[in-house]
């Protein structure tokens, strides 16, 4: 588990689960190929085998790993952090079984001192899983969405029982055609950032911001994106952008 971690709207990650697969457009670029292949590297087993080089870049070979001894590491941290589930991974890939799944949920019930943040881009699965898994109040679950091709995600992740919803439109590839946010508690939206980065419109964001603020629902501004996020920064009309669902009691981050 890693405290402190660089992702701008969270605490904490931890990874149950190594390695992933490509599966649409949002895939192309991810940080975590970039990430499990310098781990591989430094001889954490979790990651070997989960990357090839092609094209000179690291890739997703598709092997996942699952890490039994990773399970109760949240049970060693006594203080209440956000933490962000499988930042490597995708914890409902089709490849992850059931029993698995919900032995990380039984580490999150039994640890309500924390709030869990889930993404997925497997939205059929979350759904179809979804009614079998025992959803305590401290999960949040929320699935990616980098077009509005992919917005059928947001329909699985409506039909769950997951008492926090939120999306991360990121990296944003195309814009959101007046988009619904009904049932949703929170969009996180951004640009792409690193090696090769596509660049995002102002307008999708604006667009989305608007209808985050006609709706009601939070909105957190992640970053521009490009090759230097730094650079580029995370201010949307003079303004940073750090809400949080209206059930969050927790410190802002």
């Amino acid at each position: 588990m890693a405290i402190g971690s660089s992702i701008e709207w969270t605490e904490a990650t931890w990874n149950p689960v190594g390695g992933c697969s490509i599966l649409s457009p949002g895939c192309t670029n991810c940080y975590a190929m970039r990430m499990a292949r310098r781990l591989e590297a430094m001889g954490q087993a979790k990651y070997a085998g989960t990357t090839r080089v092609s094209g000179g870049r690291p890739k997703w070979t598709g092997k996942i790993v699952l890490d039994e001894r990773s399970l109760s590491l949240p049970k060693g941290w006594k203080k209440g952090r956000l933490v962000f589930v499988n930042s490597m991974s995708d914890l409902f890939h089709d490849d992850v079984p059931f029993y698995f799944i919900e032995r990380v949920f039984d580490t999150m019930r039994d640890t309500p001192q924390h709030t869990y943040q889930i993404l997925t881009k497997r939205g059929e699965r979350l759904e179809e899983l979804g009614s079998y898994l025992r959803w305590p109040k401290n999960v949040w679950m929320g699935v990616s969405v980098e077009s509005q091709d992919y917005w059928w995600r947001v329909e699985h992740l409506r039909r769950t029982p997951a008492a926090v919803k939120f999306l991360s439109l990121e990296p944003l590839l195309g814009g959101m055609v007046e988009p619904d946010f009904a049932g949703i508690d929170w969009v996180i939206a951004g640009g792409e950032s690193g090696p090769n980065a596509r660049s995002v419109d102002p307008s999708w964001i604006r667009n989305i911001r608007d209808a985050c603020v006609e709706q009601g629902v939070a909105f957190h501004f992640k970053q521009w994106g490009g090759s230097n996020k730094k650079a580029t920064g995370r201010v949307l009309d003079h303004r940073t952008w750090d809400e949080m669902p209206a059930s969050y009691a927790g410190a802002s981050v």
